[in-house]
């Protein structure tokens, strides 16, 4: 039976609910992959999305993690988005509910099996059997949105083969679509096939807790009854503690309503926020942005609203919905208002049954409503302003749960409003540069050899008495010019085709990219720029795209920690022996003030930034998430005087050692 690679799957809504607010708060890649990767449906839509024509085949997918960093960030919001609103066209009954709340937990039993097997049999991509292990009975799930009859039995009696389907058709893999083939085999038929197989296998028997599933564990990896008893009933614990994290109830009658419910609410808020924040006008500057946006707060929540702008520790009334606001200007300490605590703690606040101060009195008189909260717009690092809501005591938490979801979306846009002309220029010239060069040397190495044959095209024709042939000859020469010229407007005109075998070489892209730096990222501060390179081969596994990202997010982070200037030191060693593996080490060393303790403690997550509003946060997040994806190590030391990360990368084996 044929099933289409993006069928559309059920999901639990709890599990829905929380992607989409890890999407709303920009929580980092990690945590969003992890909350989709516990959901059968979800990692099928993101696998499906991933392999398709859209992103191309860059290789098999051994992971959620993996495949979310192929689509990007805004992809995947979008993805998670459209996943809820097909969660909500499934109408299911009561009997589908629990069947489908049994199904989530067998399969993240049968995952969190997976891949605890994986790390004590030392299989090298544990997420990689997670993941599996969520897919191997998603014929259960296509069967389960079937009204019963016999063509939903064909489903549920051949798992195996729908769920080997599916896997080959998202790029898994060829042993991924075996492990989905092979996870019903009696155990002793496959003691010595593939380590994938046997991780699957035994999972799906050790999930149900039965005596086959522990003979099983000694049959296929030697694990005696006691450490196979022990295992299990600690990953029924992790289950456990992970739906209670999600809200999804285990130990009594399930039903999704309610829980569909709160996701049909939270998409509609997420649409109305969505559509009212369409019609700001993003070209303005920042403080007209956010000045003019009380209106459309108003249009969202119903309610009249204020915004006071930030500056120099004080807070300007800039705008009011209901007319011309009158000139106002509050010094926030000491905090004594909703306004001014809601400013000083970065948090929405809401009067409710405290008593008004006199601030509160004037601004709920200007806002003609009997109550107030208040929700500020956070930068990256500090505070745009706060928005003043008037309301109703009635209606507080739904219009504070409309007032928070607009200010954290308005801030993002505010933010990348503010970045996306500097970043997405900069990257762009540093690619096109980067391209244009390589024109240049690919064109160079050509006009050599056709310049030595005009040459001795012309010797020849001095010698040759034929006229005749010294005409041919000549046309010839001709057609050497032309191409010569041809290559040279190619060069002034399009970018070059990257698409060859050899690996990539970390002190090659070192190179290119300190040229290019030169007139980017140092050109307007005092940066002093060494390049120290390897006289050994730097051949590297990974491809180009992914080393380049990694050098330009890191030196980016480095110059804006030295906006006075400062020292960079680039540099690359090879080889580097570790772990009984042989790397390529690359190290960038700035001579900033060092990251402070508490940014240390997030650093690979977004939004951690110690260099103020110019960055965006997220630099180190995705390195780390390319470092990983890369199968690489990153480490760093920092103190008073600067900062270092290095980076290994595996080598590339057997490659030529005169490559540098």
């Amino acid at each position: 039976m044929q099933i289409s690679p993006d069928t559309q799957l059920p999901s639990l809504p709890e599990v829905t609910i929380r992607a989409l607010e890890a999407c709303r708060k920009e929580d980092s890649y990690r945590h969003i992959s992890d909350i989709i990767a516990t959901d059968t449906a979800l990692t099928a839509r993101v696998l499906a999305l991933a392999n398709s024509s859209l992103y191309g085949r860059s290789g098999e997918i051994r992971s959620v993690d993996q495949a979310l960093l192929r689509l990007g960030t805004e992809q995947v919001r979008t993805l998670v988005l459209t996943a809820s609103l097909r969660q909500l066209m499934f109408d299911l009954g009561a009997d589908q509910w629990q069947q489908l709340r049994d199904f989530w937990r067998h399969s993240l039993t049968t995952a969190l099996t997976a891949k605890t097997l994986a790390t004590l049999t030392r299989y090298p991509s544990a997420d990689e059997a997670f993941m599996l292990g969520m897919l191997h009975n998603i014929g259960e799930l296509i069967a389960l949105k079937m009204a019963p009859d016999d063509h939903q039995q064909e489903y549920l009696s051949h798992q195996a083969e729908i769920g080997a389907q599916l896997v080959k058709a998202w790029g898994l893999g060829p042993m991924a679509s075996d492990a989905m083939l092979h996870q019903q085999a009696p155990a002793s038929e496959i003691q010595d096939a593939a380590h994938l197989v046997k991780l699957i296998n035994l999972s799906t028997r050790l999930a149900h807790s039965d005596a086959a599933g522990i003979a099983a564990a000694s049959t296929i990896f030697s694990l005696s009854e006691d450490l196979t008893r022990e295992l299990t009933s600690r990953i029924n614990q992790e289950v456990v503690a992970l739906a209670k994290s999600l809200g999804v109830a285990l130990e009594q009658a399930y039903d999704g309503q309610e829980a569909s419910q709160t996701l049909r609410n939270t998409i509609i808020r997420q649409a109305m926020t969505d559509q009212v924040l369409n019609l700001v006008n993003r070209s303005d500057p920042v403080p007209e942005v956010l000045a003019g946006t009380v209106s459309n707060l108003t249009l969202l929540t119903g309610y009249p609203s204020l915004f006071f702008k930030a500056h120099n520790d004080a807070l300007t009334l800039m705008s009011d919905s209901q007319g011309e606001p009158p000139a106002m200007t509050i010094i926030p300490a000491p905090a004594g208002s909703v306004l001014t605590e809601s400013f000083r703690d970065r948090k929405a606040l809401w009067l409710a049954d405290r008593t008004p101060s006199v601030l509160d009195k004037q601004l709920m008189t200007l806002l003609n409503t009997p109550s107030l909260l208040a929700v500020p717009v956070l930068a990256e690092v500090g505070c745009h302003g706060v928005f003043v809501i008037g309301a109703e005591d009635g209606h507080m938490a739904s219009t504070l749960e409309l007032a928070k979801m607009f200010c954290e979306r308005l801030a993002r846009l505010v933010s990348d409003n503010e970045l996306t002309d500097r970043g997405h220029v900069e990257a762009i010239d540093i690619d096109q540069a980067l391209a244009q060069d390589t024109i240049r040397r690919h064109i160079h190495e050509i006009s050599n050899p056709l310049t030595i044959i005009r040459q001795y095209i012309f010797q020849l024709r001095g010698r040759l008495q034929d006229e005749q042939v010294r005409e041919e000859l000549d046309i010839i020469r001709e057609e050497l010019e032309r191409a010569g010229n041809l290559l040279v407007q190619m060069g002034e005109s399009h970018e070059p085709n990257h698409d060859n075998d050899e690996p990539t070489s970390l002190n090659r892209e070192l190179k290119a990219l300190h040229n290019l730096f030169q007139d980017c990222l140092f050109r307007d501060g005092d940066i002093d720029c060494t390049l120290m390179l390897s006289e050994e081969s730097t051949a590297l596994v990974a491809g180009r795209a992914p080393v380049r990202q990694v050098i330009l997010n890191l030196v980016r982070n480095a110059v804006e920690c030295m906006p006075e200037g400062g020292k960079l030191r680039l540099a690359s060693a090879s080889p580097v022996w570790q772990q009984g593996r042989q790397w390529i080490e690359m190290v960038i060393e700035d001579s900033g003030p060092g990251l402070p303790s508490d940014i240390q403690r997030g650093l690979f997550k977004p939004v951690q930034s110690s260099k103020g509003a110019a960055h965006s946060g997220l630099g180190l997040s995705i390195v780390k998430q390319l470092v990983d994806d890369m199968e690489g190590i990153i480490g760093y030391r920092t103190g008073s005087s600067g900062t270092s990360f290095r980076v290994l990368l595996p080598a590339a084996p057997d490659y030529t050692k005169g490559q540098t």
